[in-house]
């Protein structure tokens, strides 16, 4: 809630009240010249005035995404991305997931009882208001009528009344599924008295708590340790899909009358279209393939009538006019098109860009008070505020630092002396800085200062949330798992009871052993561990009364004691090396990792202080960091990068192949924007006179970082001061290779990042021969790649292209040879006309494979046919469809790599 300062700033503002005046007596307006920030502080303020909804409605799925995340940096209380299927018309969506996040903006929807709350612009008497986002496809009527729907919405509060027969019907009806154990979303159980139900509409289940026929208690539960959590007022319990409506069914769809999103709002919801033209377009290209496909299924026959899901997006828009609404446009049109023709009332906010000047702060500071100068509001919205206003206190120009957005009052003393608010945002928005005269705004964003863009592409995600609990629970096990007590030894699960032994009644654990049963209190779980077993045998169980156990702990301790005396001898040896202490972290280290638009999980947090605990000990650090990929290793190295660079070393980062190291230098050139960094790129994209200046430059010192291939490794690369080498994908490189590494590595401090390590250095990790840390942890809200196994057919290719494509994403065609991979991609490109297809391929020459690459990553081209150059580590999050070819000629670990080049933006991916 980073810009709420600015709504309330913007809400004082006579041009407000003029256009809210304009709004009620016309209900449409059209806001002109200003490009999506400006247009979202504008439209958001006119909706907080008037204590309104509001729906903004893109072209795209993909600008959709940006509209979320900047509608949350602005303050909205709830943010809704509604989710539309981008499949064929008549072809099957992917998966439940896009009806479950519908079903969690029609729950708020219909939700009688909004939560209160303050909303951003301070008022605490205002009802906490919705933002919606979506594509014009939203207002296709695709949903049940609200009169239908909402009778099979339950709101469940305490003290609510029902028949347990009656209710468990309604689930039923309701599409949810009845399960010995709740995991997942349309799932439902029974205990007696409690029921456990995951509302697919819902972040967590929930367990109701019954006494007879009314519900005592709600609360939400962890699905993987079902353990209960905190009490909750109330739960909206939706149905698990549209099936019961005929939705999907041909012949219901063409007889039945069906509901748009639309017809769910409230009455004074404010709508908002974002470019329109745009919107028109989108929605007639889409009504066109409609009759088309509708004519295909019908043989040709034109009479026959579309089913009533579709309409034109002109009859949409008649729809839109019951609601004040607003038309928003980037360019400052002096003529109006057909959609906004009638529309009274337009102004143009002339809104301007603030030139990029990275690093050129004397130029900002002058920037800034020519702003000052003009009675101009200024914000400084960084990830790095304090840094940057000391940067303009350097330079003459009065800023200062609030660290608690809502800290109005002291925002406001500010503002009314116009000196510059240094606010703290490291959010997913896509912010750029802009000057709005028409209130008298200016905004400077990271870009502007440091020529910084934004770290992640905003995509759909259905709202979660995790927990996670490593501790036995009697929930999880299943009868005839395999448990380890830690007095008796191996036993088998037999069942969970009750048992009342001195009046009272307590939870057990019944565990079968070879001569009898084990009773454990559910209170000393404590004492329990499940077996984990890698032999196919079934494990022998152990016996209450023999010594068998107590002989297996004797062996393995003895073990355990010749082992710790084996790697402290190694140890001592290793000690006696000593090796740069790195200082403690800098204030310029917490900057930058927070900068990080993404919470951290545990595990990577552990690693970074693995890492560093390593680099300031005198000792010299050899250290090995695994995890799956895209789980974020690659952030724990910028981090130890950071702490090396600051403490005056030079780093060297060690990457596979070609555009691996690419990847790698724009990412670290992105991250460390902000700071005086010098970073220096060495492959095969570089000519030989930049090969000369870079080693030149390394020599000296002139360069803090160098990331490349192996000829890093080469005699002629000298550095003045290597402090760390950071060796990505380690497997990959080959023995001559390592043998290199390994004598920089008595020098130097050393981590090795690889999600598929070989075996020897596996073995050495795990025997404690080298440090490692483990990143097992998955980025919140990343979903399971979906992975399909097909005999070869081009038909099935193209389905799955056509989807990915029409979702607003990109795709990966991986062959195994070179040979045939021209006449692969003009068979695409007759299959799929408009798609714009690259090649790219190890044997290209290095600035075409250059310039592919870069025009791919930047989403410039839809498809990129390949071979296994973007094997390693390649973060492409608009990618989430790759196509394998020929998977049988590729190894496992190849495989295992290929497919995590998808599913890295949260969005389902397909492999």
């Amino acid at each position: 809630m980073t810009l709420s300062s600015i709504i309330k700033l913007l809400g004082r503002s006579p041009l407000t009240t003029e256009l809210l005046n304009k709004l009620q007596q016309y209900q449409s307006l059209q806001l002109n010249g200003a490009p999506r920030l400006p247009k979202g502080l504008v439209t958001s303020t006119l909706a907080q005035q008037q204590q309104q909804n509001l729906l903004i409605v893109t072209a795209t799925l993909e600008e959709a995404g940006r509209w979320a995340a900047q509608l949350e940096a602005i303050g909205w209380p709830t943010v809704h991305f509604y989710p539309t299927s981008e499949a064929f018309p008549y072809e099957p969506s992917y998966s439940e997931e896009m009806i479950w996040g519908q079903m969690q903006v029609l729950a708020d929807l219909v939700s009688e009882n909004a939560p209160e709350n303050s909303t951003s612009n301070g008022n605490s008497n205002n009802k906490a208001k919705m933002a919606v986002v979506a594509t014009e496809r939203s207002l296709q009527p695709h949903l049940p009528t609200v009169k239908e729907f909402q009778p099979y919405c339950l709101t469940l509060a305490p003290g609510i009344t029902s028949n347990s027969k009656i209710f468990d019907e309604k689930l039923a009806q309701m599409g949810y599924e009845r399960v010995p154990l709740v995991e997942t979303e349309g799932q439902w159980s029974r205990r007696g008295d409690i029921i456990d139900v995951f509302p697919v509409a819902s972040e967590l289940p929930v367990r109701l708590e019954w006494f007879g026929d009314e519900l005592e208690k709600i609360r939400e539960f962890d699905p993987s340790t079902q353990r209960s959590l905190d009490k909750i007022p109330q739960i909206v319990l939706t149905p698990r899909n549209f099936s019961q409506w005929g939705l999907g069914n041909l012949e219901s769809m063409t007889d039945s009358t069906f509901a748009s999103l639309l017809d769910y709002l409230p009455e004074n919801t404010l709508i908002a279209i974002d470019e329109p033209d745009q919107c028109a377009a989108h929605g007639d290209r889409w009504f066109e393939l409609v009759e088309e496909h509708w004519q295909q299924l019908n043989n040709d026959e034109a009479s026959s009538p579309l089913p009533k899901i579709h309409r034109t997006f002109a009859d949409s828009l008649a729809e839109v006019e019951l609601f004040p609404r607003l038309y928003l446009s980037e360019l400052a049109k002096e003529t109006k098109s057909d959609i906004t023709a009638s529309v009274p009332y337009t102004l143009n906010l002339a809104s301007r860009p603030l030139p990029v000047m990275p690093h050129q702060y004397a130029k900002l500071a002058e920037n800034l008070r020519q702003q000052r100068e003009r009675k101009h509001s200024i914000f400084l919205i960084s990830a790095q505020p304090s840094r940057s206003v000391s940067l303009l206190q350097e330079h003459d120009c009065a800023a200062q630092f609030i660290p608690n957005p809502h800290d109005y009052p002291a925002i406001d003393r500010l503002q009314t002396q116009y000196t510059p608010v240094g606010l703290k945002y490291s959010g997913l928005a896509e912010l750029e800085g802009f000057i709005l005269p028409t209130f008298r705004l200016a905004v400077i964003t990271d870009r502007e200062f440091y020529g910084q863009h934004t770290l992640a592409t905003p995509t759909y995600i259905r709202k979660r949330r995790q927990a996670t609990s490593k501790q036995v629970d009697p929930n999880k096990l299943r009868p005839g798992d395999y448990v380890v007590h830690r007095q008796h030894g191996i036993g088998k699960f037999v069942k969970l009871e009750s048992l009342t032994l001195n009046n009272e009644t307590r939870d057990y654990l019944t565990i079968q052993y070879a001569d009898g049963l084990l009773r454990v209190a559910a209170d000393q779980l404590s004492s329990l561990s499940r077996l984990r077993n890698t032999d196919k045998k079934k494990p022998q169980l152990n016996k209450l009364t023999g010594k068998t156990w107590e002989s297996t702990k004797n062996k393995v301790r003895k073990s355990i004691k010749k082992l710790a005396v084996d790697l402290l001898k190694l140890y001592a040896q290793r000690a006696q090396q000593t090796g740069y202490s790195f200082p403690t972290d800098t204030p310029w280290q917490g900057e930058m990792e927070d900068s990080f638009p993404y919470k951290p999980t545990p595990d990577q947090l552990k690693a970074t202080q693995d890492v560093k605990r390593d680099m300031e000990s005198e000792r010299a650090m050899d250290r090995l960091v695994c995890g799956d990929v895209g789980f974020g290793k690659t952030e724990v190295a910028i981090r130890a990068i950071f702490k090396a660079v600051t403490a005056n070393k030079q780093v060297a980062f060690l990457a596979p192949t070609t555009v691996l190291t690419q990847q790698h230098y724009h990412t670290l050139k992105e991250r460390f924007a902000p700071y005086p960094i010098e970073i220096g790129l060495l492959n095969r994209f570089r000519t030989t006179n930049e090969k000369k200046e870079i080693q030149r430059r390394l020599a000296t010192g002139e360069l803090d970082i160098i990331v490349g291939t192996h000829s890093i490794l080469s005699k002629t690369i000298q550095f003045r001061q290597l402090g760390l080498l950071v060796v990505d994908e380690e497997q990959r490189f080959g023995v001559n290779q390592k043998e290199k590494i390994k004598a920089l590595k008595a020098q130097v401090d050393v981590l090795t990042l690889t999600a598929t390590p070989i075996p020897r250095t596996l073995y050495m990790a795990l025997s404690g021969i080298r440090e490692m840390s483990l990143i097992t942890t998955p980025p919140p809200l990343r979903r399971p790649i979906k992975t399909h196994l097909a005999p070869y057919d081009l038909e099935t290719a193209r389905t799955a292209i056509r989807q990915e494509l029409n979702r607003g994403g990109q795709v990966f065609y991986v062959v195994p040879r070179i040979e045939g991979i021209e006449e692969l991609a003009g068979k695409l490109r007759e299959m799929i006309p408009g798609a714009r297809i690259n090649i790219g391929h190890g044997q290209m020459d290095a600035a075409e494979l250059e310039s592919i690459m870069l025009t791919f990553s930047a989403g410039e081209a839809d498809i990129l046919v390949c071979t296994t150059i973007i094997e390693s580590g390649l973060d492409i999050p608009r990618v989430n469809t790759i196509l394998i070819e020929d998977a049988q000629k590729f190894g496992l670990s190849q495989l295992y790599q290929l497919r995590g080049r998808v599913g890295r933006a949260g969005v389902q991916a397909h492999a």
